[in-house]
């Protein structure tokens, strides 16, 4: 039984129900016995003394009112998850593992990955810049520029860093206004500078690219420009170089071009890359993100070594009147195209090397620039200037002499059957060798040259040039065409054709050296356009001295010359070629072409003067042209005016001793 006390004080009891159940009975805790001598009566009512409870194994100690037990006297606490020691012991254990784990990672970055990582680091933050080198410029021969190169910039952005770019207090000088930050406030600062709309510019300015173009060929103006704004980190200039021709279309054919990356495409240009170039210098630094140099950090630099310059043997002056009196000639004929050539006949060296159109390097609106000389690319048949390679075969083999008397028909035949015509129709001719030269006869020109053995009129073709390269270099130069001399022996009609200038075919400049060999008495002098080369430093470097080989005597020369003379005198086909003061020997040309489409005519007069101390050659032709076919009526007259201004340009004196011609007829 056990009691409790009500809200007055006074003690109520309460007695155990029978059946198995208490009722507001306080039960022993599970586990633990009372002993019944521990409890005492007292006034009126019973009270519970304290018990000592023996404590079951594997159980925690009775609690009273809520107080934690007290561990007993001398007893230990042992495995508890609470123990300070333990957690202490695991920590330590757990940083030793992490501490090794660390520390092997150190040596193995520091140790063994260290020289890579070091190298792989600074490869990141090195860059290479290339020093581009001066293109030589290309001059003739009295120091003009021709070809010349500029500094040029390329503006380039890299617009994944402008992402990051912070206007901070810059101000915008043109409006006034604070900058903005990214595409917009980039577009801001340089828009001024480019010339540019700011928004269109900010358009270009946004996305991710390292790379983005902004502006080619800028001029250094503007790049100093953008230097002041301070934006290495966003905006990069490289320099470049920009070809350009001073003289414009003046040999603009000749002089050829560059491409972009300034190589050289085209005639001179490319013939000369090699010394024009100059190599290339280096810049090896390494720089931070901001794309600064890191100061003190390795730099390794390589010096541009300048290329050298080219000095030609062009005469700009007789370049552009050759070109001028082309272009006229070509309108007042009706021509396809013209051509001329104007060589110094002692050195070798070409004056001018002109065709009709104006085509101006610095112009790439088309390709004309790129197709080259006419005069050394396109080849056709001599016609009628080729019979004086048969004279001199003639006379140099002792087959004839000038005054050799011969009957010519309008049409001959030869032994073989082969049928020949002259240009005009005629009644037959009494004329000598030197009238048949003078009057361009056909018929007699193979009756002299039949004389003479195939392999000796083969072997005079080449002598004077024909089938070979001139030596000029120029690009797409053509050696002409020259069958072969088992080809020619077994066609009939060829053998013949080749003493008028048929059968064979050959460019501007190898008829040219035809009657400059003459006029050089028998020797031919191979052909140039570069007088030497000029180094940086200025040092002069003359081109090597060009190839010579005699071909006729010198007797055998002046006996040709003194016939080309009666060409242009009053019984000849040439006498529109006259200069007034000079003595001119020279030979018309009108030669078959065939097209496509049909025959067409490239028409000619090739002339040398002072015929009497030959100093120039001047050759001119004229492709279809509709006024004339014959090159005494449409070619000549260019020829007398061309030569004309090279004597006086050279202050040639006039001739001296009077013109004593052969008999041209019997």
């Amino acid at each position: 039984m056990s009691s409790s006390r009500t809200a007055n004080g006074s003690a109520s009891r309460s007695t155990p129900r029978s059946g198995g159940g208490r009722s507001g009975a306080a039960r022993p805790a599970a586990g633990r016995r009372t002993d019944p001598s521990s409890t005492r009566a007292s006034g009126g009512g019973r009270r519970r003394a304290p018990s000592t409870a023996v404590r079951a194994p594997g159980r925690a100690p009775a609690r009273s009112g809520g107080a934690p037990p007290r561990p007993r006297a001398g007893s230990a606490v042992r495995g508890r998850p609470g123990d300070p020691g333990r957690r202490q012991r695991w920590i330590m254990v757990v940083a030793a593992l992490v501490l090794t784990v660390f520390v092997g990672r150190l040596v193995q970055v520091q140790i063994f990955q260290g020289p890579a990582l070091a190298a792989k680091a600074q490869e990141a933050r090195t860059t290479h810049s290339v020093e581009l080198a001066h293109r030589g410029d290309i001059v003739d021969t009295n120091g003009r520029v021709l070809a010349t190169s500029v500094d040029r910039y390329t503006i380039s952005a890299d617009t994944l860093a402008i992402q990051g770019f912070q206007g901070g207090q810059r101000v915008d000088t043109d409006t006034g206004r604070a900058v903005q930050d990214g595409a917009l406030g980039i577009a801001q600062l340089l828009a001024p500078i480019l010339d540019e709309d700011p928004a269109e510019l900010a358009a270009k300015l946004n996305g991710d690219d390292r790379y983005v173009i902004l502006q080619r060929n800028a001029v250094p103006e503007v790049q100093r420009a953008i230097a002041k704004l301070d934006l290495q980190a966003y905006i990069r200039t490289e320099l470049t170089s920009r070809r350009t021709y001073p003289a414009g279309v003046v040999a603009g054919t000749l002089v050829g071009f560059v491409d972009r990356d300034q190589v050289g495409q085209g005639g001179l240009e490319r013939a000369y890359e090699d010394v024009l170039a100059g190599t290339d210098g280096k810049v090896t630094y390494e720089r931070g993100r901001d794309g600064v140099p890191i100061p003190g950090s390795e730099r390794d630099a390589t010096e541009a070594v300048p290329g050298s310059d080219v000095q030609l043997t062009i005469d700009s002056d007789v370049q552009w009147k050759a070109e001028e009196l082309l272009d006229d000639a070509v309108s007042k004929t009706g021509a396809q195209y013209a051509m001329a050539v104007v060589e110094d006949v002692r050195t070798g060296q070409v004056l001018a090397v002109a065709d009709s159109g104006d085509v101006d390097p610095n112009d790439r609106s088309t390709s004309a620039v790129a197709n080259g000389s006419r005069a050394v690319k396109d080849v056709f048949e001599p016609g009628s200037t080729g019979k004086v390679i048969t004279m001199a075969a003639a006379l140099e083999e002792g087959y004839w002499s000038p005054d050799s008397q011969f009957r010519v028909p309008y049409r001959y035949t030869t032994p073989n059957g082969e049928s020949f015509k002259d240009s005009h129709e005629h009644p037959e001719q009494r004329l000598t060798l030197a009238g048949v030269l003078a009057h361009s006869s056909n018929t007699g020109t193979v009756q002299i040259g039949e004389k003479i053995p195939l392999d000796v009129r083969y072997d005079y073709l080449g002598k004077f040039g024909f089938g070979n390269p001139t030596g000029l270099g120029l690009p797409g130069e053509s050696a002409g065409i020259l069958p072969s001399e088992q080809t020619l022996a077994h066609d009939a009609r060829t053998p013949y054709a080749i003493l008028f200038g048929q059968g064979v075919a050959v460019n501007a400049m190898q008829a040219t050296q035809v009657f400059s060999t003459i006029a050089n008495g028998g020797v031919r002098v191979e052909p140039s356009l570069v007088a030497g080369t000029r180094a940086p430093d200025g040092t002069f470097t003359p081109a090597e001295a060009p190839g010579e080989d005699r071909v006729v005597s010198e007797k055998t020369a002046a006996s040709v010359m003194r016939m080309m003379e009666s060409v242009v005198g009053e019984e000849g086909t040439a006498a529109n070629a006259r200069v007034p003061g000079y003595r001119v020997a020279g030979k018309t040309g009108t030669a078959q072409m065939w097209t496509g489409s049909g025959t067409t005519y490239m028409a000619s007069f090739i002339g040398v003067a002072p015929a009497d101390d030959p100093r120039y050659t001047v050759s001119v032709f004229l492709r279809s042209p509709q006024s004339s076919i014959f090159g005494g009526v449409v070619a000549a007259p260019v020829f007398s005016d061309l030569m004309g201004y090279t004597l006086q340009k050279m202050d040639v004196p006039p001739s001296a001793t009077p013109f004593k011609p052969y008999p041209l007829t019997w």
